[in-house]
């Protein structure tokens, strides 16, 4: 059995994604679903689907080793980033070296780094005339979104584009390719 933990920081439609993909695949499971907000909608999200869940605090995540021991306790194979904001501790990376995944709604290199999430990156896409988006799942190094690429996906943009209708053809390339590519890494 192969085992995934996921990391979100906010409403968690990619976790949610994901565990309703692998929900029966009797060779996946989604172990646990992290979040470093006590409000975010993702531990909900988890409840409802019967996923066990855990908020951690800033001073757990960057003080002590309570949630590398925790992964390495579930026996985790592969730590899923969906739509989590924080940096990865260096203690993570280095006990899960190629382990660790993250996806980014824009076609890396360009539109990434710290402070690039959500609607910043589509408005930074559309301001800078691109004529095409789409998502970069990439492996999580100890920099913001520097990591080896594993996948990319692309959709067109149109003149009559606007952030919110970018984020929507970014959401369905996400929920299409993300569970997929997923699944590749751990078979």
């Amino acid at each position: 059995m192969k085992k995934i933990a996921i990391f979100a920081s906010g409403n968690g439609t990619n976790a949610q994604r994901i565990s309703e993909y692998f929900s029966d695949n009797p060779n996946i499971e989604i172990s646990i679903i992290l979040s470093d907000r006590k409000n975010a909608y993702v531990l909900e999200r988890a409840r409802k689907l019967n996923i066990p869940s855990r908020y951690f605090t800033k001073q757990e995540w960057l003080e002590t080793d309570d949630i590398l021991n925790l992964i390495k306790e579930l026996d985790i194979d592969l730590i899923v980033l969906a739509g989590f904001l924080k940096l990865v501790p260096p203690s993570l990376i280095a006990a899960f070296p190629h382990q660790i995944i993250n996806i980014h709604p824009a076609l890396l290199p360009k539109f990434g780094g710290k402070g690039m999430y959500g609607e910043r990156v589509h408005e930074a896409v559309i301001a800078a005339h691109e004529k095409q988006s789409g998502i970069t799942i990439h492996y999580v190094n100890e920099h913001f979104d520097e990591g080896t690429t594993i996948f990319q996906a692309t959709c067109p943009i149109t003149a009559e584009d606007t952030p919110e209708t970018l984020a929507q053809k970014i959401h369905l390339l996400e929920y299409e390719h993300f569970p997929k590519v997923i699944e590749t890494l751990l078979v």
